[in-house]
C-alpha cells in the first residue's frame, strides 16, 4: 500500500507537505480574487468578496465533512485490506455530493437577494455582492466536488498529484482573474467566473486519475447505505465545523463591525480574514495530511504509530504557529499594502494595528485544529466535534459578546485570541483523558 513507507517520519512529511500546499492553493483562490478586485475595481468591491466568503466556505464545509468522513472510513478499510468496500464508500460519497450540489445551487439562485442581505450586504456594497454571488453560485458543484476529490486522492496514496492538480487550478485562476478583471473589465463578476472555471477544470484532472489505471480507489456500483453515510457524517463533522467556522467567523465579525465600527473597518477585516484563512488552513493541512496515515494504522490496531504521528503533528503545529505569527507581526504593513492604496494612510495604519492583534490567535489555533484532526482519524467524533464547536461557535460567540460589551469595537480584534486559548484548555483536558484511557487499554 502507498500509505505505508519505510519511515514513519518520512511518511508524515510526505503527506503533510503536499496537504499544506494544497490548502494554501485553495485559500489563494479567494485571496487572488481579492487582490485583483481591490486593484481593478475598488476597496468597496473588495468587501463584497469578503461578505460572499461565508457562502463558499459553507460549500467547502459540506464537501470536507463528507470527504474527511469518507477518507477516514476508506483508509480504515484499506488498512483492513477491504478494497471493494472502500471503493463503494468512495462512489457513494461522490454521488451524494453531486446531487446535493444541484439542489443547493437551485435553492440559492432562487433566493439570491435574501441570501445577500443575510450575509451582511450594505447599501454601499449590495450591488457588488449580488454581482459576485450571482456569477459564483452556478459553480457551486465545482467547489463541493473539487475539494472532496483533493482529499480522497491523498487517501489513495497520491498527495503530490493532489498538489500538482490544485496548483494548476490556482495558476489558471490567476491568469483568468487578470484577463477578466484587469483586461476585459468584467469587475467582480469576472473574479467569480475565473474562480468557478478554475475549480471546474481541476475536477476533470481528478476524474482522469480515478477513472485511470493508477491508484486503488475506483468508481464502483454501490447500494445506498444510510448507516455508512451517518458514520461518515460523524467522522467528518469536526472538519466540516472547522471549515464552516471560518465562514461563520467572517459572518459574525462582519455583523459586529457593521454594528460597532464602519465600512472602512470591513476593509481591514477583509484583509485579516484572508490571512486568517491561510493560517488556519495550514493547520488543517497538517490535520488532513496525517489523517489517512493515522486511520490506516488505527485500522491495523498499531496504536504506537498513531501516537507517534500525533507527536509529529503537534510539533509541526507549534513551529508553523510561531512562524505565521512572526511573519504577520513583521510584515503587517506589506501585507496590508497588497490590498489598500498607501495614500489611504488612516485606513492603512488602522488595518496594520488590528491585524497584529488578530495574528496573536494563530499561536493557539494550530494545536486545537491538529489535535482535533487526530481525534477524527481514530473515530473519536465526540472529542473532535467538541473542540471544533468550541473554537468556532460556542466560545467564539461568548467571547465576542463579552468583549464587545466591555470594550465596544476594540473588543472585536481580541476575541479570536481569547477564544482559542479557552478552547486550548478543553483540548488539553480531552487529550489527557484520551491518552489515559488508551494507556489503560494497552496495559
Amino acid at each position: 500500500m502507498r500509505l505505508e513507507g519505510t519511515s514513519l517520519k518520512k511518511d508524515f512529511i510526505r503527506f503533510i507537505v503536499p496537504s499544506i500546499a494544497a490548502q494554501w492553493v485553495f485559500t489563494l483562490y479567494t485571496i487572488v480574487d481579492g487582490i485583483f478586485v481591490a486593484r481593478g475595481v475598488s476597496e468597496t468591491a473588495l468587501t463584497a468578496v469578503n461578505i460572499s466568503m461565508p457562502y463558499t466556505m459553507a460549500l467547502f464545509s459540506i464537501s470536507i465533512l463528507f470527504a474527511v468522513g469518507t477518507s477516514t472510513v476508506t483508509a480504515i478499510l484499506l488498512g483492513e485490506r477491504n478494497t471493494q468496500r472502500a471503493n463503494e464508500v468512495f462512489t457513494q460519497n461522490i454521488v451524494f455530493l453531486a446531487v446535493f450540489s444541484i439542489i443547493i445551487t437551485a435553492a440559492v439562485m432562487l433566493n439570491l437577494e435574501k441570501i445577500a442581505g443575510f450575509l451582511g450586504a450594505t447599501e454601499l456594497n449590495k450591488e457588488y455582492v449580488l454581482e459576485y454571488l450571482g456569477a459564483l453560485i452556478p459553480f457551486s458543484g465545482a467547489f463541493v466536488l473539487s475539494y472532496s476529490f483533493e482529499m480522497l486522492i491523498k487517501t489513495d496514496g497520491f498527495p503530490k498529484k493532489a498538489t500538482i492538480i490544485v496548483t494548476v487550478g490556482a495558476l489558471m485562476n490567476i491568469i483568468l482573474d487578470y484577463l477578466m478583471v484587469m483586461v476585459w473589465d468584467m469587475g467582480v463578476r469576472g473574479a467569480a467566473v475565473a474562480t468557478g472555471i478554475s475549480n471546474t477544470a481541476v475536477i476533470v484532472l481528478y476524474l482522469l486519475h480515478f477513472c485511470g489505471k493508477s491508484g486503488v480507489i475506483k468508481f464502483r456500483r454501490f447500494k445506498p447505505d444510510v448507516s455508512l453515510a451517518w458514520r461518515e457524517f460523524k467522522n467528518g463533522l469536526s472538519s466540516g465545523i472547522t471549515e464552516l467556522s471560518a465562514g461563520f467567523i467572517i459572518f459574525l465579525f462582519n455583523q459586529a463591525i457593521i454594528r460597532f465600527l464602519n465600512d472602512d473597518a470591513l476593509v481591514s477585516y477583509t484583509i485579516i480574514s484572508y490571512v486568517n484563512s491561510l493560517a488556519v488552513m495550514t493547520m488543517v493541512g497538517i490535520a488532513q495530511g496525517y489523517q489517512p496515515l493515522i486511520s490506516y494504522y488505527y485500522g491495523q490496531k498499531r496504536m504506537e504509530r498513531c501516537t507517534r504521528l500525533l507527536r509529529y503533528g503537534i510539533l509541526a503545529a507549534a513551529v508553523l504557529s510561531v512562524v505565521f505569527t512572526g511573519v504577520c507581526m513583521l510584515s503587517a504593513e506589506q501585507i496590508v499594502g497588497m490590498f489598500v492604496n498607501r495614500e489611504m494612510k488612516e485606513l492603512t495604519e488602522y488595518s496594520v494595528k488590528v491585524f497584529r492583534i488578530f495574528a496573536l490567535s494563530f499561536l493557539a489555533a494550530g494545536y486545537n485544529v491538529v489535535i482535533s484532526g487526530y481525534f477524527i482519524a481514530v473515530e473519536n467524533s465526540f472529542s473532535a466535534s467538541f473542540i471544533s464547536l468550541s473554537r468556532s461557535v460556542v466560545t467564539l460567540t461568548i467571547c465576542l459578546a463579552v468583549l464587545t460589551a466591555l470594550y465596544q469595537g476594540a473588543g472585536i480584534w481580541w476575541t479570536p485570541l481569547v477564544s482559542e486559548l479557552v478552547t486550548l484548555l478543553f483540548t488539553v483536558l480531552l487529550l489527557w483523558k484520551y491518552k489515559k484511557s488508551l494507556f489503560t487499554l494497552m496495559r
